[in-house]
């Protein structure tokens, strides 16, 4: 069996930087701030970060319009403080990926300046340009944040093209200096030691060259949130402007490119088709198990499912990638919640994140129990997307204010991007602000949930997720096991096994999803087990599996004999 790399072994932990840490007091997170708290980190028991980016931006969409792909924004730093930071972190063993956009840049960038300037300009065809219709634009495609996906461009009298906002037009990738140029900034980050890229969008890099018109029903309509739509909905409202030809030659390409550079640098795709996998290593390492996390409940019954399924489709060779959260949705705590036993219920969740097969990521805050932020006025919103929602709300479908605000308020990404909770000095140790921070702090760091509070308590979700992932990192099967489901029909708790036959270490998981004590039975000729980890009071070091007893909530995780046969009914 392979020796398996580093990124199939590592937990990844996203960092937002402009929520993480503030070290010059202007109420924004920056480098010398996440520099400041890499030991955070360390002590968590993470082995890599995924920073969101960090490059020059208007800040249209969240840094996710970049201005400039060789530097840094200047309210996060410098380039030098920047490899400040990547040199602090790998001298404490800790990778670092960077979000790459591929599929467009800022209204600002230079190349998209300067292709707008004139139809003749050279740079002209790096985006994609059209000319419009009697009717208006060259046909009836939606922004993925809502409206046409075309604005018209009075100076040179065509239209663009933008998969989200106006602000972030499309590069065309049919163009091979855009290819050359791009492929020259991976480069750039390589050259600097980065050990890979988290590659946001990529679904959307090609369109269509046709341009035909979308048959969706619904484009009659004005189209304002297409996540409230099915996902069938919007593979047919979108299907001429994603997953197009040339994805996977442009994904091998890249694979190639970056398998020049030494230390294994990693791809890891903001899309959940495993065909990015290629034949399963000659395209992108990584591919987020989004299904998973796609679900209001995350009970028992969904979870084997999702994996029946998930590792059912991924090629020969592929490995999986979990993740419950990240910087577009509701924070775990809230968004897999009860209402009563979050708490609970987030152990639970983060357990199940940390012992499925797979490389997982973690989100911010997830180690303390960070919830999300309820705002009450759209003056505090800074998510411009949202604020782009209300306008259609209100402009364009006849939405009225009232309606129109309470639907933004309950969506914005706001909510689950609010800044880090360190302590419970001002501003919860994010920042020495005088004045406000960026986004407010959640007013609950004044109750416990910060690092400092929880560091020394053995019951906080601090403690808690630190024993996991010690207990990973120290368990060959939770790492590198296969995985196999027992109990196919339970309700309320999950069972499954991990494998690792290099080290021929077997491991028993079991999570009771509900608030009601579960009983079960092990088939097995062996008695009893030995634990390595449990929720629940057991102060026996073997567990017996005739017979056993879950409390609410609890999580278990024992060594079996691997020898032994195990029963799945």
């Amino acid at each position: 069996m392979k020796t398996l790399k580093w990124w199939q072994q590592a937990v990844f932990y996203q960092i937002y930087p402009r929520s993480f840490a503030d070290g010059n007091g202007d109420g924004i997170g920056d480098f010398p701030g996440m520099l400041a708290r890499l030991d955070h980190m360390v002590e968590l028991g993470v082995d890599a970060i995924w920073l969101s980016p960090h490059y020059p931006s208007p800040f249209r969409d969240c840094g996710y319009d970049i201005a400039d792909y060789t530097d840094v924004a200047p309210e996060y730093g410098s380039l030098d403080g920047f490899c400040r930071f990547l040199t602090a972190a790998h001298a404490r063993g800790l990778r670092v990926i960077i979000d790459l956009v591929l599929n467009h840049t800022s209204d600002q960038h230079p190349w998209f300046q300067a292709s707008r300037s004139s139809r003749t300009h050279p740079q002209r065809d790096w985006y994609v340009w059209r000319d419009g219709t009697p009717d208006g634009p060259p046909n009836n495609w939606v922004s993925i944040f809502g409206g046409s996906a075309w604005t018209y461009d009075e100076a040179t009298g065509q239209y663009y093209y933008h998969a989200f906002l106006k602000e972030q037009p499309d590069l065309n990738w049919c163009h091979p200096d855009v290819k050359e140029a791009m492929w020259q900034v991976v480069r750039f980050w390589l050259d600097l030691g980065v050990d890979g890229f988290r590659l946001d969008a990529i679904g959307t890099i090609f369109e269509h060259p046709d341009l035909s018109n979308h048959q969706f029903p619904l484009t009659h309509k004005p189209i304002i949130d297409i996540g409230s739509l099915s996902g069938e909905e919007i593979r047919q409202i979108l299907q001429f402007q994603i997953h197009q030809p040339g994805l996977h030659e442009l994904m091998q390409e890249l694979r190639t490119l970056v398998d020049t550079y030494p230390g294994e640098r990693v791809l890891v795709g903001e899309d959940e088709n495993v065909m990015f996998h290629g034949d399963g290593d000659n395209e992108l390492h990584l591919v987020f198990n989004f299904p998973l996390m796609q679900t209001h409940a995350l009970t028992p019954a969904h979870i084997r499912d999702n994996q029946a399924l998930r590792l059912t489709d991924l090629p020969s060779g592929a490995w999986p990638c979990n993740t419950l959260g990240n910087h577009d949705v509701s924070r775990m705590w809230h968004r897999y919640g009860d209402g009563l036993h979050n708490d609970a219920l987030a152990r639970v969740h983060l357990a199940l994140l940390l012992t499925l097969r797979g490389t997982p990521f973690l989100y911010y805050g997830e180690e303390l129990g960070m919830t999300d932020l309820h705002f009450s006025a759209l003056s505090d919103v800074r998510d411009t997307i949202a604020l782009h929602q209300f306008r259609l709300l209100t402009e364009q479908a006849g939405v009225g204010y009232a309606d129109a605000l309470q639907h933004v308020l309950a969506r914005t990404r706001d909510r689950c991007r609010t800044p880090m909770q360190w302590d419970r000095s001002r501003h919860a140790g994010f920042s020495q602000a005088s004045s406000a921070t960026w986004l407010p702090v959640h007013p609950n760091y004044l109750q416990g949930i910060t690092v400092e509070d929880q560091k020394s308590d053995p019951q906080s979700m601090l403690s808690f997720c630190r024993q996991i992932l010690a207990l990973r990192r120290r368990t060959p099967a939770l790492i590198a096991g296969d995985y196999r489901v027992l109990h196919p029909h339970s309700e309320h708790y999950l069972a499954f096994l991990r494998h690792d036959p290099l080290s021929g270490q077997l491991c028993l998981i079991l999570l009771n999803f509900s608030a009601h004590v579960q009983e079960l039975t092990l088939t097995c000729n062996r008695p009893e087990a030995r634990l390595l980890f449990s929720s629940g009071s057991r102060s026996e070091p073997q567990l017996p599996l005739a017979s056993v007893t879950l409390v609410p909530y609890e999580i278990l995780i024992a060594e079996l004999d691997p020898c032994a046969p195990y029963g799945s009914d």
